[in-house]
């Protein structure tokens, strides 16, 4: 049995490719199953391979990384994408965020860190770089767009509290300790929350829990 994480790489720049994979080939976690070279086969090639993780530029010639994104996210939200790029731009890691990725990391990463980002993402959590963390926080701090009271209305008290758990950025184990509720349940209570908000990650409804005030 393979359980190794399955990654795709997809960046137009095949130099960074190879030492990503060559970084990832030492690490007997890790199968890199393909590469791209722009986001257009990279969406072709996250059809057919069904990683676990795709480690996506932002800005590459053709269907960004931005792009790429929001079609792996709709069609195939079991796929973790995590973007990595040169970008410090605080509004690209909003979208990308809000797009559907898992997280976002800049290309001057440590490999160990990178490692760490990549093992997190397999296991559903969301990962941003330290130093865009600050321009994060700075952008969700914009006020509700929609009439509060309502958004409330549309959770149970109990989704409530687990909004506001996500909102901290809590993964299910934290949650049921904190909650005194049982894994299974939270993750139930979880899926729930994502069906009524039509979100595919957890960094999208931890910025909706925060924009809402749920956190």
């Amino acid at each position: 049995m393979n359980d190794r994480i399955r990654v795709l790489l997809v960046d137009d720049h095949t130099l960074f490719r190879s030492g990503v994979r060559s970084l990832l080939q030492r690490n007997e976690d890790f199968e890199v199953v393909g590469e791209a070279g722009d986001g257009l086969e990279g969406i072709k090639r996250t059809r057919s391979l069904r990683p676990d993780v795709v480690l996506l530029d932002l800005h590459m010639p053709g269907i960004s990384g931005l792009e790429a994104v929001k079609v792996i996210a709709e069609e195939m939200p079991e796929v973790h994408v995590l973007m990595l790029t040169v970008s410090e731009d605080a509004q690209d890691l909003m979208e990308a965020l809000r797009a559907g990725a898992s997280g976002y990391l800049l290309k001057n990463i440590e490999t160990d860190m990178l490692v760490d980002a990549l093992r997190k993402a397999a296991q559903g959590e969301s990962v941003v770089s330290q130093q865009m963390t600050a321009k994060l926080i700075q952008g969700v701090r914009n006020p509700p767009k929609a009439d509060p009271l309502a958004e409330r209305e549309r959770f149970s008290p109990r989704e409530r509290d687990i909004l506001g758990c996500l909102a901290q950025g809590s993964s299910n184990k934290e949650i049921a300790r904190r909650l005194d509720l049982a894994e299974s349940t939270v993750k139930i209570h979880v899926q729930n929350i994502f069906k009524k908000l039509n979100m595919t990650s957890r960094v999208q409804v931890a910025l909706y829990a925060v924009e809402h005030g749920f956190g």
